[in-house]
């Protein structure tokens, strides 16, 4: 195949009175190419197929045999083919069945690329969208792994979406997440939509879980659940995601603690409020659409989900927790204890993993870096500190101190040696071997009655 460049050289150099083979020889082809572009026989820039093409005889039984199974390999099809005869190569075969649509769509594989889109109707106040969004390579700070999770939130009528972060997806922060989000919302719409998540319903049937149904209940919303592979059915929360991805996470600092991150993401989140829109001819916002919702308030209390992180005790006794630290007993460090936390409560409580609670604090205000530290703890703590304190000289290192005479002996004892003088053992008493004598001889001597 010629380039568009190695067509304009070769015209020009025909031009200035150059020989098809002085042409050939210059651009490294052969002088029927050559010849081919010169007179227009070939487009540059498209490669020329061969003719006849393989393929065609074998057409309707490729055409048959995708039909009868949607999902045939092609290089099952392929070794069918040669058996019949096919004479052309592996990707002459793929690139026939792409070209001339031998494999039928199956729906159920297919993305939503290339189908038919029903635009739906998203009364004002009716429906918020939620979706988990994983983050992935978050900053080693957060202690998340390798993934941080961020819980979405979108109102359908009007696009406003806010987002909250969470360490994890399990059911409490779920339920955290959503009341962040209901109050960067605004309120509560009258039906919330989820994916198949495990935390709100039952992947295999779509029915709502007995748990989050308390959830519902508590926020007086209905809940709808979107079948499986309808990702335009929540369009909505999934644009949202995709903005939060590429307009935020990716500018996410190497520093950026958690709350920093969460106060980055709520700008964000209002500076996209001036999205322009247009409904019903007149020019508006996002912002404005989302204030004129009638949106119910959350409820004043939140619903009791309980929190528990695993944490390891520092040597000072203190346990990191949403950027403050919190004191438990002496004698833990390095041990491992769950911080539990019930939603809407003010107190923290730190227990063992058996659920042994051996610390409860107030909570101090997320990322204030506090240190919170009970009176008896800190006493207990210094007790321990001292008690462990002594005057007495370092010990020496260059000091010779060989086996003791306990040790001697019970390194005797484990030879299977006595800590007697060895040479006691080798005394061997004769009497033994006289009296086995005597036996002998009497044995030997013949009965004298016989």
């Amino acid at each position: 195949m010629l380039s568009l460049e190695g067509d304009v050289e070769a015209h020009a150099l025909r031009e200035q009175g150059w020989s098809i083979s002085a042409i050939a020889r210059h651009l490294e082809l052969n002088r029927q190419t050559v010849r081919a572009y010169l007179s227009g026989e070939r487009t540059p820039g498209q490669r020329q197929r061969c003719a006849p093409v393989v393929i065609e005889p074998f057409v309707e039984y490729c055409r048959i045999r995708l039909t009868d199974d949607p999902h045939l390999w092609a290089s099952t099809l392929f070794d069918e083919l040669i058996e019949l005869g096919f004479t052309g190569s592996y990707p002459s075969l793929t690139l026939a069945i792409r070209n001339l649509g031998l494999r039928p769509h199956c729906e159920p594989c297919q993305s939503v690329k290339g189908r038919d889109v029903a635009v739906i109707d998203h009364p004002p106040g009716v429906e918020t969208q939620w979706d988990w969004l994983e983050l992935p390579d978050p900053p080693t700070s957060w202690g998340v792994g390798r993934q941080a999770h961020l819980l979405v939130g979108a109102l359908a009528h009007s696009s406003r979406w806010r987002g909250a972060l969470a360490p994890a997806e399990d059911f409490a922060h779920l339920v955290e997440a959503i009341e962040a989000v209901t109050v960067g919302l605004g309120g509560v719409t009258k039906r919330w939509r989820f994916d198949r998540m495990a935390t709100v319903c039952h992947p295999e049937s779509g029915r709502i879980t007995a748990a989050f149904a308390g959830v519902a209940k508590h926020h007086g919303v209905g809940i709808d659940i979107c079948p499986p592979r309808r990702g335009n059915r929540k369009g909505v929360v999934e644009k949202s995601n995709h903005a939060a991805a590429q307009r935020w996470w990716r500018t996410v600092a190497d520093d950026a603690t958690v709350e920093s991150a969460q106060a980055s993401l709520d700008r964000l989140c209002v500076k996209l409020d001036g999205r322009r829109r247009r409904r019903d001819g007149q020019a508006t916002t996002v912002g404005a659409l989302a204030d004129a919702e009638p949106l119910r308030p959350r409820p004043v209390h939140s619903y009791p989900a309980q929190l528990s992180v695993p944490r390891t005790v520092t040597p000072q006794g203190l346990v990191s927790w949403r950027g403050n630290q919190y004191s438990v007993p002496p004698g833990l460090a390095g041990a491992t204890v769950a911080v539990t936390h019930r939603l809407g409560s003010e107190v923290v409580a730190l227990a063992t993993l058996s659920g042994t609670v051996i610390a409860a604090h107030r909570r101090a205000a997320d990322g204030s870096g506090a240190v919170v530290r009970d009176a008896g703890h800190v006493v207990a703590l210094e007790r321990a500190v001292l008690a462990s304190f002594t005057s007495a000289k370092p010990c020496t290192h260059k000091t010779r101190r060989p086996p003791s005479v306990a040790a001697v002996a019970e390194a005797a004892r484990l030879h299977g040696a006595s800590a007697i003088d060895p040479a006691q053992k080798v005394v061997i008493d004769l009497a033994v071997y006289a009296a086995a004598a005597a036996r002998l001889s009497v044995v030997s001597q013949p009965d004298p009655t016989e």
